[in-house]
């Protein structure tokens, strides 16, 4: 995971230098060496998964590719905030890390107290509106053992959702009978972006606030509320909100669609949002942005 732009971009290489210094540990090493179960504990994967964002759009900047908007799906946000110029590098890094620990902490605390623990799965073939309003009903007529929160809003026809075991186990079985395509349990470690995690959110916060904002100098779009925002203040807010609300990721792509972009790429590891974007219908075309043979073609495409 982003180990092959290294030797090809000394923009992409400072990034994880600066990234091995802030962290106390060698990103190289970590990301080339490391097995799955330690890469995938929050308070390792978030600031590894920000480095490798952050090295891509490095490499881009090298290139000569630079953003006119920014925007990141959950973790991604603060990447996004570093490239948008909000944030430095390093207190990305540093915010990534205490707030992988924080949210690393209640998981933990949580899989002690509870078993099974709460999690997170994705309801597919119902659209967002369908699938707030069934839970809210179901919470009404007491359908559900447990709590259970619209967390990512990811597509017209994909949402998912937060919650405890018990809440998880009679939603699969209810949002089944109301005409769900499927329900597809997430291979997380709790219950991400719901009020579940209030407790990381309070750990976090003394740290986030002690964090510069400064205003952004190109529109970055926040996850809680779907749309650009103009002060780092507000921004700080949000980053705070954004580990207890859900990710409005459909009205953030709204929004990207609503300045005509020439097209969007997408940095760091994956092709999930690529793929979102292409549900939308739109003819833009979306670029990876993870790999050096991404972002060479990328280039080319865009040159």
């Amino acid at each position: 995971m982003g180990l092959d732009l290294i030797d090809s971009s000394p923009a992409a290489k400072e990034v994880f230098d600066t990234a091995s210094a802030v962290l106390g540990l060698d990103m190289v090493h970590l990301l080339g060496e490391s097995d799955g179960e330690t890469l995938k504990r929050t308070d390792i994967s978030q600031p590894a998964m920000s480095a490798v964002s952050l090295a891509a759009a490095a490499f881009l900047r090298e290139r000569g590719i630079y953003p006119a908007a920014c925007a990141g799906f959950s973790l991604g946000e603060y990447p996004a905030l570093a490239c948008a110029g909000v944030i430095s590098p390093e207190d990305c890094f540093r915010l990534t890390k205490e707030r992988g620990r924080a949210m690393q902490g209640t998981v933990d605390r949580m899989a002690k107290g509870t078993d099974p623990s709460p999690g997170m799965a994705a309801v597919l073939g119902l659209s967002p509106e369908q699938v707030e309003a069934l839970i809210g009903e179901w919470i009404k007529t007491g359908l559900l053992p447990g709590e259970l929160y619209a967390a990512n809003i990811n597509s017209a026809r994909q949402t998912v959702v937060s919650g405890s075991a018990p809440a998880l186990a009679q939603a699969e079985k209810l949002f089944l009978a109301a005409g769900a395509r499927r329900f597809v349990r997430l291979q997380v470690a709790g219950p991400f972006h719901s009020p579940l995690m209030k407790e990381a959110a309070e750990a976090f916060a003394p740290v986030l606030e002690q964090t510069a904002f400064a205003d952004p100098p190109i529109p970055v779009f926040s996850n809680v509320t779907g749309k650009a925002v103009q002060t780092g203040a507000e921004l700080k807010k949000l980053a705070l909100r954004q580990i207890v609300e859900g990710v409005r990721w459909t009205e953030i792509e709204a929004a990207i669609l609503a300045r005509r972009p020439g097209a969007v790429i997408e940095t760091g590891p994956g092709r999930v949002l690529q793929g979102l974007w292409r549900e939308t219908g739109t003819e833009i075309p979306a670029h990876g942005g993870g790999t050096l043979e991404e972002i060479l073609n990328c280039i080319k495409e865009l040159s």
